[in-house]
């Protein structure tokens, strides 16, 4: 990193103010990127990650069924452990 000369307090000020600007920039980013990854990791989306990719396996009608079903059917199987 090359060293900076400045002329006044007021220059030192303003790169201060950007440095601590960028530095919640990068913090925001980080925890918006925890944020999804924690949303990705549920349950519901693994086994839907999961399920989704092995059906691509399968072509045409069957595996478009599956696709739009299974969600219910997952739901309906997390009522009934719940006893809802």
């Amino acid at each position: 990193m090359e060293t900076k000369k400045y002329s006044s307090y007021a220059q030192i000020e303003r790169e201060l103010e950007i440095l601590k600007i960028e530095k919640e920039i990068s913090y925001q980013k980080l925890a918006y990127g925890f944020q999804k990854t924690k949303e990705s990791i549920t349950p519901m989306n693994l086994v839907s990650g999961v399920v989704g990719s092995s059906l691509s396996a399968f072509s045409g009608s069957y595996g478009t069924i599956l696709n739009i079903a299974l969600p219910y059917v997952i739901k309906w199987i997390k009522k009934i452990k719940r006893g809802n």
